[in-house]
């Protein structure tokens, strides 16, 4: 007030405080730390492209055109020491690939087993489920790698004593052969029975789910899963011509050719694996199953269903909601722990782009090759269980 008159609130105040407004300050300090990360990112690559300049090291990736010139124990696709070594670098891809599909659908049928034993009312297969759990999980997983190569290949006998517990398998410190069908079109179309029961299958399951939604009525998919998925592969092996011939693997010098050879290291790391991600996804499965109320189990008891029943009707499926979210980083530790097989010989990812890089000497690229895979692979692991995962979230009204 001047005089007696009221003055008008000045609005230099409102002016000055505009640092203090946190959106303002937000904005501020993100472009100050996406401008620090972009000049050390700079800075990095700069002196890296200095430093392999001064020392005359080819930078880039044309290496992977060349030839690849070593040999790889296992392949799932065709591939000589002729190739390139982009081939060779996928065949390592495609092995890690083939250990973690394997890996992570064994880890979780005996995670789930195990978890569900962990909370039997028998008392014996309670403690050896929690021992097991204990133990494997307190052993580091290098160790256990080391066990199970030792076990594979120091106790079975060589090719010329190998074990014949069938009629056509043989089992040695060489690994596990079993006799092979023949090449042949019917191999083909029993593939593709494989490929129409499948996708009948989930048909079918859907339609059972939305049917026992709308009238209560079981159906049992099950049973017709494992019809479809014996019967459909049969019929297309039949239409094919049904042959009979095997290759059957035989003793030839100091080793096995024909069949199909499961090597030590593959097994070993499988197990490995497998044993160790199991005690893990144990403790998760009955986490979750934990999360759920005893009232549905009394809910479920009271109209008659037995505890096996309730468990697979009632309780799990609530319980999926708690165990999807943990089991998706168990997949991914999986996959990254398949890493350590280079440890025990087996050629993964890992393995196949150490020896290229010794070649090379491109350093820098290869590791950019390995970071990139495993990415990309996490990140598709990802994607998909968090597709799962919202499928099965409960929605608000």
């Amino acid at each position: 007030m001047h005089n007696g008159v009221m003055q008008p609130p000045s609005s230099r105040p409102l002016r000055a405080s505009r640092w203090h407004q946190p959106a303002v300050r937000g904005i501020v300090y993100q472009v100050l730390a996406v401008g620090a990360v972009g000049l050390l990112a700079w800075f990095l690559i700069s002196n890296t492209l200095a430093n392999l300049h001064s020392r005359n090291i080819a930078s880039g990736f044309g290496f992977l055109q060349g030839e690849a010139g070593f040999a790889i124990g296992e392949s799932v696709i065709a591939y000589t020491p002729q190739d390139s070594v982009a081939r060779a670098i996928l065949v390592g891809l495609l092995n890690t690939l083939k250990i973690a599909a394997v890996g992570i659908v064994l880890s979780t049928i005996l995670g789930t087993l195990v978890g569900i034993a962990r909370l039997s009312k028998n008392v014996l297969v309670a403690k050896l489920a929690a021992a097991y759990v204990e133990l494997v999980r307190n052993v580091p997983l290098l160790l256990q790698l080391f066990f199970w190569y030792a076990l594979v290949t120091e106790h079975l006998p060589g090719p010329r004593q190998a074990l014949n517990p069938l009629p056509g398998v043989f089992l040695s410190n060489r690994g596990m052969k079993i006799p092979t069908p023949v090449d042949h079109i019917a191999l083909d179309f029993a593939l593709a029975g494989l490929f129409i029961a499948i996708a009948l299958w989930l048909l079918v399951a859907n339609f059972a789910r939305r049917r026992q939604a709308a009238t209560g009525q079981r159906l049992p998919v099950l049973r017709v899963g494992i019809a479809m998925l014996i019967g459909l592969p049969v019929l297309g092996w039949a239409i094919g011509g049904a042959p009979l011939a095997l290759d059957v693997p035989r003793l030839q010098g100091f080793n096995f050719t024909g069949g199909a050879t499961l090597s030590p290291e593959f097994a070993a790391l499988l197990a490995g694996l497998v044993f160790y991600t199991t005690a893990f996804t144990a403790e998760v499965v009955r986490a979750g199953i934990q999360s759920v109320s005893t009232g549905q189990w009394e809910a479920a008891g009271s109209i008659g269903l037995p505890r096996g029943l309730a468990l697979r009707l009632v309780v799990l499926p609530q319980a999926l909601r708690v165990i999807v979210p943990p089991m998706t980083s168990q997949f991914l530790n999986l996959t990254k722990n398949s890493s350590l097989a280079i440890a025990i010989g087996y050629p993964d990812l890992v393995s196949v782009v150490n020896t290229t890089m010794n070649q090379s000497g491109q350093a820098i690229e290869s590791i950019l090759i390995i970071m990139g895979a495993y990415l990309v692979v996490s990140l598709s692991i990802s994607l998909a269980m968090n597709a799962y995962n919202r499928r099965i979230a409960l929605t608000e009204r």
